[in-house]
């Protein structure tokens, strides 16, 4: 479907941090970017965008993403920009003559707001209007924020001055052209060029519909404040978007890996070079084991953990930066076995120049072929279980508890044990998922 996005606006209360709102870098993607993209995942495909305000640069920067993205994006300019919003809308009547999206640039929100609009059965001369009602939503500016009074799915009453409200118009709809013509209509009988008019105009026709968003994210990017909204939420979304994150990852690593990410996202860095960063470390901490010495080992064992810490970072700046590809996941996968192999023999060996007992060699063995295994099958597993996973229980074992293992053995010099434990436990739960993989094909 086709989508139209207002961008006109100067953007006064954001200039402080940037002299062009729609081009403001959100962890390191430029607002209306985020915007495009998450329409683009809804599954909008023929973009129009309305600018006005630093509007050659907007243009430029639009041209150059739709070379980038493959989509077409028709930038419409709005000479008037510094009128009411009702006017960039009208700016696009003759390019949109079908149903279309119609969004704002500076609000961000997930994708799903739209799929919920896409699924509702829009009539000749309706728009529906995505609606906010959680009425404690703490991303919301009550000074600013347009307010919706509506019943049975019906607007009654939209602006931002109304004391009677049941919730907040996220700026998220899903047109007919009828809304060029109650824009028109609205100017000329109310003298109110606002799209918030218009809205109220067909209300009053009984043709303004709401679909409720739920508890999905969305926010009014306006100022300095909700753009550090923004960003905090966007970050911490990371942690729900992992839903299949060991205990350690989930409160030891992915803490410091998104205040890593918070950093990196601003840089060139791919996450790519992250994954190959964090490898190196592990070889560095490996090699470590291998020289032997109690120094080495304890240094060896918090590189081990840093690198586990820092292998975080690459999917999160992949997902922050749209830069997410199953060539990435792959090579991620790959260094990871490689970096655990070396991180174990390193261990292996270390304990066999200090003992000399064959048997840890053969511990060391099946700590590697454990942690491989239960590696290789983690994807089957997560697969075939689905959300079915959490029924069976108990912590997900995974990479971040064999590291962490790793890390506290090397720290209080009981190799042995470790490598008794990290074989144990990952061969034991492999066998496990073994068991219910069986059990539970269909």
């Amino acid at each position: 479907m086709k989508c139209l996005i207002i961008a006109a606006g100067k953007g006064s209360r954001l200039q402080s941090k940037f002299d062009c709102k729609p081009l403001i870098p959100v962890l390191g993607i430029p607002l209306i970017e985020r915007v495009i993209r998450s329409a683009m995942e809804a599954g909008a495909y023929d973009f129009y965008v309305v600018v006005g305000y630093e509007g050659e640069r907007v243009r430029k920067f639009l041209n150059s993403l739709s070379e980038r993205l493959g989509i077409p994006i028709t930038v419409i300019p709005n000479e008037d920009w510094e009128k009411e919003n009702g006017w960039s809308v009208l700016k696009a009547k003759e390019y949109l003559k079908e149903p279309f999206y119609l969004l704002m640039a500076d609000h961000l929100f997930e994708p799903d707001i739209i799929r919920r609009l896409a699924e509702y059965r829009l009539e000749e001369g309706e728009i529906v209007l995505g609606v906010d009602e959680n009425l404690e939503n703490g991303l919301i500016d009550m000074d600013d924020v347009t307010r919706v009074e509506f019943d049975e799915g019906k607007i009654n009453g939209i602006g931002k001055n109304i004391n009677k409200f049941n919730g907040f118009d996220t700026g998220i709809f899903r047109c007919t052209p009828a809304l060029f013509q109650a824009i028109e209509h609205s100017s000329a009988s109310e003298n109110n060029t606002t799209l918030s008019g218009a809205v109220q105009m067909l209300a009053h026709e009984n043709s303004a519909r709401i679909v409720s968003i739920g508890d999905n994210f969305w926010i009014d990017v306006d100022d300095p404040k909700a753009f550090r909204k923004a960003e905090n939420v966007l970050l911490k979304n990371l942690r729900t978007e992992k839903h299949n994150d060991g205990p350690v990852a989930r409160y030891l690593n992915r803490p410091l890996s998104i205040a890593m990410s918070r950093f990196l996202v601003r840089t060139r860095i791919t996450p790519n070079q992250i994954s190959i960063f964090s490898f190196f470390v592990s070889l560095v901490g490996a090699g470590l084991f291998f020289i032997g010495g109690r120094p080495e080992l304890i240094l060896g064992g918090f590189l081990a953990q840093f690198a586990s810490v820092v292998d975080g970072c690459d999917g999160e700046v992949a997902r922050l930066k749209f830069q997410s590809s199953q060539y990435g996941a792959w090579l991620d996968a790959v260094l990871d076995r490689y970096a655990d192999a070396f991180l174990l023999f390193g261990l292996t060996w270390y304990e066999f120049q200090a003992k000399a007992n064959e048997n840890i060699l053969w511990i060391g063995f099946l700590a590697i072929i454990g942690s491989f295994m239960l590696s290789y099958s983690a994807d089957k597993f997560d697969n075939m279980m689905k959300n079915r996973i959490d029924k069976f229980g108990g912590i997900r074992i995974g990479r971040d508890i064999r590291i962490f293992l790793i890390f506290l053995g090397a720290l209080f010099n009981q190799i042995t044990i470790t490598l008794v434990i990290i074989a144990a436990v990952m061969n034991v739960e492999t066998l496990r998922r073994l068991v219910i993989c069986r059990d539970n094909d269909e």
